[in-house]
């Protein structure tokens, strides 16, 4: 496809708008036929729906359109996860069936940590008084060993009633196959609660196996319904008065798009919407460029995520930890089954705080001054040192043209905080003082990244990195140079990318249905017949949004080993190969032999392989794209004018080029040492390093040869 072709198709397409609410910054993106409006609003905490609307006024304004032009709404939040890290969710009661009470107190009953002594594990979102018991119980075949007790059920609902519960998580054994018992509760509870109070069943939020992770998943999913629920009408309340009568779509944490109802229903699965919005972006760039192996780098204001991607699709899992509690320790958190991106999120953001610590070394994060009060440079009260003030002193960001030149920065403000809270400890100045937190910031995503890609069986040499977010491009040269890697995309638009990538995300919807048994052992006429129910539960919720769009559908079986505790995911045969068989069942075996072998080195002779968990997603089809060259370099771009800025790879100070994003020109060419400046965000092109500029705007850093 040619550029001409590129322009005749966006003629076509609709005008959108996707906001993404982060812990420091509002990210707001208007597409219209013929170019892209972006901003960057400070996030405002206690009404989020504030700064969206402030987004919204901006690129409206600078737009020339009228809110009623606008075809579709895209929105992704950091609200729910925020609610459950900072314990702000509602008051909350759990159900449960006699004698497992404790469950979510027990948890997996091992130490995440076995030789500390003083470890303690995150705060219950549901304290022992309103975790309340009722007389049931079904087997995991589904025989009834016991009747539920309907008077228990209204007596725990009187007690409820009576402490003014606002929400209430029902889950009892074996519920993810036999919801019956469930179902009654919720009659008779909501006979005595009202309609004001909201109630959550373990069958439907989360159907599998493992009591501990559905109930701490139901949980979590009735402890931020109410407030999720009241800010998502709110915005929809407010962007109708601004004139907008367009869907509103909800990014999910697996990369899907819902409708407001669903996501009001079930907010759980909105927890990492806005880091899936990026590695959607990663995706698509990645297919459009033809780039097989992609790490994506999104850092922002108050957290870095990296996130593998391979032939053009992200990783994916079916759980993830919320608030790791104690030294960011992988168990310390809360355990969540959702559909979800895999990816690494680590504290490591412009807002993250740097420090000394009991040892003499610098530290930075995991907590982040986030937008109120900020980094000290933002002058709103901030007195400690963030990564930003560290980028102000060692002259990467220029503190007159910060967001735009809307919101200059103090960079006295920076030299202060950087000399009292760090330099006067270790006897150093501001400027050694910035370079040890820019070292160390980059030094903690390098090595999680170094882990992620080791626990996925993958090494990064022949990687490309792409970097997007606000700090992002600051950081990705010296990042990639510490990861072996050679390349570095920083696309159109990379300040607000995860916003952008809520535009790129299809309106998707999974089910899971648990079913533990030996695969080859299995009738596959009942698997067939289970995966279209499935298939029909899934189509209903994407058809009310997808707007005509055609259809995929994806099949997934996680698998095991039998004997084993965990699973891997394995793709199916399409639906268009025919009903499942024998035959097929043998190919999902070999399949995950040969994943298995894959990550672990070894296949297990003579192994049983079992079934633990279903899915089906269905999905609107993703545009095709067409893989674009990147242009031989024309000429070389002279700078506008030169700043000392630190180089780290060299150690000393150095005089960078500054060039402005919006000067240059396809093909054209930056030798590094420089600086290429852009409303949202600034690259760091490292020593060694050019940039050339692609004909889609992106900008693509290699080492020089």
């Amino acid at each position: 496809m040619t550029a001409t072709d590129r322009r005749t198709a966006q003629t076509n397409t609709p005008i959108r708008l996707a906001a993404d609410i982060g812990g420091t910054f509002t990210d707001v993106v208007l597409e219209t036929h013929s170019r892209r409006h972006s901003c960057k609003v400070l996030t405002t905490p206690r009404q989020p729906e504030l700064a969206v609307m402030e987004g919204l006024d901006r690129l409206l304004k600078t737009s020339g359109l009228d809110g009623s032009c606008i075809e579709l709404f895209v929105h992704g939040t950091t609200l729910a996860t925020n609610a459950l890290i900072e314990r702000k969710g509602a008051r909350t009661a759990f159900v449960t069936t006699e004698g497992f009470r404790d469950v979510l107190a027990m948890g997996f009953e091992k130490r995440f940590d076995a030789y500390d002594t003083n470890l303690e594990g995150p705060t219950e979102l549901v304290p022992r008084p309103w975790r309340l018991t009722v007389r049931e119980r079904i087997a995991a075949d589904g025989t009834v060993l016991l009747d539920l007790n309907e008077d228990d059920v209204r007596t725990v609902g009187a007690q409820m009633r009576d402490a003014r519960i606002e929400s209430v998580a029902i889950g009892f054994m074996h519920a993810w196959g036999h919801p019956g018992h469930e179902q009654r509760a919720r009659e008779i509870l909501a006979s005595i609660l009202g309609p004001d109070v909201s109630i959550c069943l373990s069958s439907e939020v989360c159907p599998e196996i493992r009591e501990y992770e559905r109930f701490s998943t139901t949980v979590a999913n009735a402890y931020v319904r109410p407030l999720m629920g009241s800010y998502l009408f709110r915005l929809q309340e407010s962007i109708r008065q601004k004139g907008l009568r367009c869907p509103m779509l909800l990014m999910m944490s697996g990369g899907g798009l819902t409708t407001l109802e669903l996501a009001a229903r079930f907010p759980i699965r909105l927890v990492e919407s806005g880091p899936a919005g990026g590695a959607i972006l990663a995706a698509h760039l990645a297919r459009e460029c033809g780039l097989n192996k992609v790490l994506a780098f999104d850092m922002g204001g108050t957290t870095a995520k990296i996130c593998l991607i391979n032939d053009g699709q992200p990783e994916r899992s079916r759980r993830f930890e919320v608030g790791r509690a104690w030294k960011n320790l992988k168990g310390s958190g809360l355990p969540i089954r959702i559909p979800v991106i895999e990816l690494v999120e680590i504290g490591a953001g412009g807002g993250s705080i740097g420090r000394v610590d009991a040892l003499q070394r610098i530290t930075v994060g995991p907590d982040s001054c986030g937008s109120e009060p900020g980094p000290a440079c933002y002058g709103r009260g901030g007195e400690l040192p963030a990564v930003t003030d560290a980028n102000v002193v060692l002259g990467r960001i220029d503190p007159e043209h910060f967001a735009a030149g809307r919101m200059p920065l103090d960079a006295a403000l920076s030299r202060q905080a950087l000399t009292h809270h760090v330099g006067d400890a270790l006897g150093m100045d501001a400027f050694w003082a910035a370079a040890g937190i820019s070292e160390m910031v980059e030094e903690n995503m390098a090595n999680a990244a170094r882990v992620h890609a080791i626990e996925s069986g993958q090494d990064l040499d022949n990687f490309t990195l792409v970097a997007f977010g606000g700090a992002a491009p600051l950081h990705a040269g010296r990042l990639a140079q510490k990861l072996g890697i050679t390349r570095v995309m920083v696309p159109a638009g990379a300040g607000v990318g995860s916003a952008i990538g809520f535009l790129r995300a299809p309106v998707a919807f999974e089910v899971v249905r648990s079913d533990l048994s030996v695969l080859l052992t299995m009738d596959p006429q009942v698997i067939e017949a289970r995966l279209q129910a499935m298939r029909a539960e899934a189509l209903g919720v994407v058809e009310t949004a997808s707007a005509g769009a055609p259809l995929d559908v994806v099949r997934l079986a996680e698998l095991r080993y039998v004997g084993q505790g965990h699973e891997l995911r394995v793709r199916l045969p399409p639906a268009s190969d025919g009903p499942i068989n024998q035959a097929a069942l043998e190919t999902l075996v070999e399949a995950f032999e040969k994943a298995y072998e894959q990550i672990y080195g070894l296949r297990i002779p003579d192994g049983e392989v079992e079934v633990v968990t279903w899915s089906v997603t269905v999905s609107t089809q993703q545009q095709a794209v067409q893989p674009i060259a990147l242009p031989d370099a024309t000429h070389q771009r002279e700078a506008l004018s030169t700043r000392p800025v630190w180089e780290p790879a060299l150690g000393e100070r150095c005089t960078f080029g500054l060039h402005w994003r919006i000067d240059l020109r396809t093909g054209e060419q930056v030798t590094g040492p420089a600086l290429v400046a852009e409303d949202e965000t600034t690259i760091v092109v490292p020593a060694g390093w050019v940039a050339r500029l692609d004909e889609q705007g992106h900008l693509m850093m290699e080492v020089q040869s």
